[in-house]
């Protein structure tokens, strides 16, 4: 079995150790009474770009959660509150299983404000999405005893549409706050209000991109988060799972497998660091890797003269086997990325790009950092749907263009399902 990523697992062992012998139970009613005692509370915003606060003027200042942070310092004056900004834009709650024994756990959460229903796809209720995004839900009760607030944010046009009943994941994720007693902030739902009382207007609300609002839109947000909060205060309520997941307990078992934890690397592969700049500031890799494997096509050398120069060099397909149902890796993409495939069991892994019409074996890690023209993060889902009882194969082979500098950054190989387990690199 791998090596995990230590520091973060003793981190996650020692916070739950000492929060297991004083666990609250994920009382809305439980985080008031202490708030107004004045004790340090842990509130954890965990999504993506609408939770970062893209298009406000000053995240820091502007976004939804910073808002709600403020209404929180002001209704509970003598409370030390410690805000978490756990949101990477562009990404959904399968990356955030991953993600969260990392960038919610270890910070020992009293208060869980999820994002995701906006990426994952409001349209769509794909059982797979659901089910990761309900093992969120549920982690947040079970493990880190937290109140949890659904967030269910809209885009333009889905206010523009107006058409609740289509919106087939935002039903799904009421079910999940029903079943499992949590509050919703349903800023889908008080943004049509507003638009149709004339209390405000969607140009208002999103002045740029039907994407990401501007600070009118984000207070909305925040207005509906706070009535949830509110009225998980005056209701008591209490978060309780289910007994019985409403979706497949997949996402319930994982694996984030960092690479250069899986033993030698083979040739053309080297650890590094991630880059400490990038196009936006909740796609700056350094605050959610711990470090990379990099691929590249060019190793730098210095001559009898002592000058540096860039010299071709070939990068070999790095290979591991793993156990699961569903694999995804995870890294960062740069201007300078290239692409790869990967074989599963031998066979190359395909996907269907947004708008393509037939499926492709390539994956472009630079596909958005070029869009974006600066580094950013690198996800992709190499598979889902496997067998998790049995041991399969991954190959990853970079696929540079010999002509121009190109490198390929990971961080982990992520598994779900089953023993959820990846095996140390294989040699050959």
């Amino acid at each position: 079995m791998c090596k995990l990523a230590s520091k973060t697992i003793l981190a996650t062992v020692l916070a739950l150790t000492t929060r297991g012998a004083m666990a609250t139970s994920p009382s809305f009613a439980d985080f008031d009474r202490r708030a107004i005692a004045g004790e340090h509370l842990s509130v954890i915003f965990f999504g993506a770009s609408l939770t970062w606060g893209a298009n406000a003027t000053d995240p820091l200042l502007t976004s939804y959660r910073a808002d709600v942070a403020q209404r929180l310092e002001s209704q509970y004056p003598t409370a030390r509150f410690t805000f978490w900004d756990a949101a990477i834009g562009g990404t959904g709650s399968q990356l955030g299983a991953f993600r969260f024994d990392r960038d919610v756990l270890r910070h020992r959460p009293d208060l869980v404000f999820v994002d995701f229903s906006a990426n994952d796809g409001i349209y769509d209720a794909t059982p797979e999405t659901l089910a990761s995004y309900e093992a969120l839900v549920r982690r947040c009760i079970d493990e880190a005893h937290a109140p949890v607030v659904q967030m269910i944010f809209p885009f333009g046009w889905d206010v523009k549409g107006a058409d609740l009943d289509k919106m087939k994941r935002r039903t799904a994720h009421l079910e999940i706050a029903k079943a499992y007693k949590t509050v919703t902030g349903d800023a889908v739902a008080l943004a049509i209000q507003r638009v149709r009382t004339g209390e405000t207007t969607i140009e208002k609300i999103w002045p740029n991109d039907y994407v990401h609002p501007g600070n009118v839109g984000y207070d909305l947000f925040a207005d509906a988060a706070w009535m949830a909060f509110q009225d998980g205060v005056k209701r008591r309520i209490i978060c309780a799972s289910p007994e019985k997941m409403l979706y497949a307990p997949t996402y319930l078992h994982t694996a984030r497998a960092r690479i250069s934890t899986l033993g030698k690397l083979p040739s053309g592969w080297k650890v590094g660091s991630p880059n400490l700049t990038s196009a936006f500031f909740d796609m700056l890799m350094s605050r959610w890797l711990d470090d990379e494997v990099i691929a590249a096509n060019r190793e730098e050398e210095t001559g009898a003269d002592g000058k540096k120069t860039l010299q071709p060099r070939e990068a070999s397909r790095l290979a591991v086997k793993f156990r699961g149902s569903m694999i995804l890796l995870f890294g960062e993409g740069t201007p300078k990325s290239g692409k790869y495939r990967a074989y599963i069991d031998g066979k190359p892994a395909i996907y269907m790009p947004f708008g393509a019409k037939e499926p492709m074996r390539e994956f472009d890690a630079a596909n958005i950092a070029a869009k974006a023209n600066g580094n950013a993060h690198h996800y992709q889902v190499l598979a889902e749907g496997l067998d998790p009882t049995i041991d399969h194969s991954l190959e990853i082979e970079p696929r540079f263009n010999s002509d121009i500098e190109q490198e390929l950054r990971l961080e982990s190989i992520c598994v779900a399902g089953g023993d959820a387990k990846v095996f140390p690199i294989d040699p050959k």
